[in-house]
């Protein structure tokens, strides 16, 4: 069995999430919207399809926070879907579920000078791969290995690196002040030769303050939930209840990894797991199920769909006729 992803993380972030003033919103999507309305959000930022980008990221969040009801918003531009740019905006409302993420950490620990050029030697050698549209890579190991030769023998160098600086790394992904480095070890971490040691610190990475440090995190948890289901003597055990809680993030990049995430890790429909999903986030999944962008809403309708109790056919079924809302109503129905 070949478990592949398209992108790494580190990379998906740079190419797919962006904010440029220059860009056209092709789609404005929403979530979190219960009790506030569309209507409101579209005329507190004053674009619509068609326009460019607000010019201020931070202006348009702030105005939208002034809406009664709204505690905080998110504006998050997602390139490309068949080449269209997505404005996903993202409202908490005031007793809405609530992901906290833990206070930047203050340490002064760094990662070793190899390790920081082995892995800028590997960004290079992977974003070379992107451009070339090589971007498969095999999680099946329980950490990623591009297709690519070039940027595979890189990654080939990591699990000797990691090992032989091992408490250094976690330290850093725990206690450095610094995001890029934290970011760094969220990434290599998962090379560790004793990974189900690792699980625990990536898990509490999830909640990092830095995005790019909770995508990492959250890339590497996938690895592991893959080597895991394939190997079930490996002794990795990785907690859905992580990413539940990410599915209510503010950050669409947040709430997107987790989705995939637990696809593979709902895979065998735990009951108790699927419990937690419909009373911790069912309104959070109707949100993506409901988005206008198909790649995007795919995994929260396979996710509603496992929470009804549907077989995977039917669910398939139901998707490929265009008809999410049934999915959707059996998931309610299955809640009540």
């Amino acid at each position: 069995m070949r478990v592949r992803s398209t992108l790494p993380i580190f990379l998906f972030l740079a190419v797919t999430s962006v904010y440029a003033q220059d860009l056209r919103i092709d789609v404005l999507d929403f979530y979190g919207l219960r009790k506030v309305s569309e209507t409101q959000i579209r005329k507190a930022l004053g674009v619509r399809e068609g326009d460019r980008m607000p010019p201020s990221k931070g202006d348009a969040e702030s105005k939208v926070d002034q809406i009664a009801g709204v505690v905080e918003s998110h504006l998050e531009a997602v390139c490309c879907d068949n080449g269209q740019t997505i404005l996903y905006v993202g409202i908490e409302e005031r007793g809405a579920p609530h992901f906290e993420l833990r206070e930047p950490p203050e340490g002064d620990v760094t990662l070793p000078d190899e390790i920081v050029s082995t892995y800028n030697r590997f960004l290079e050698a992977a974003q070379a791969a992107s451009r070339r549209g090589s971007t498969d890579e095999d999680l099946t190991h329980g950490h990623p290995l591009m297709a690519d030769g070039a940027a595979r023998a890189i990654q080939e160098m990591f699990p000797a690196l990691v090992d032989q600086n091992l408490a250094q790394v976690r330290a850093v992904l725990r206690s450095s002040e610094d995001e890029a480095q934290r970011a760094m070890a969220a990434y290599i971490l998962v090379y560790a030769s004793r990974k189900s040691d690792m699980v625990n610190d990536l898990q509490t990475a999830l909640k990092d303050a830095d995005a790019g440090v909770r995508n990492n995190a959250a890339r590497s948890l996938v690895a592991l939930s893959v080597l895991a289901k394939l190997d079930p003597s490996s002794g990795i055990t990785i907690s859905p209840t992580w990413f539940i809680e990410m599915l209510n993030s503010l950050s669409w990049s947040d709430r997107n990894r987790a989705l995939g995430a637990l696809q593979t890790l709902t895979d065998s429909r735990d009951p108790l797991v699927l419990d937690q999903l419909r009373t911790r986030a069912l309104d959070a999944l109707i949100d993506m199920a409901r988005w206008k962008t198909l790649s995007h809403a795919l995994p929260a309708v396979i996710l509603l769909g496992r929470v009804a109790g549907m077989p995977e056919p039917e669910i398939q079924a139901a998707w490929t006729r265009g008809d999410r809302e049934t999915v959707i109503t059996a998931a309610k129905k299955k809640a009540k």
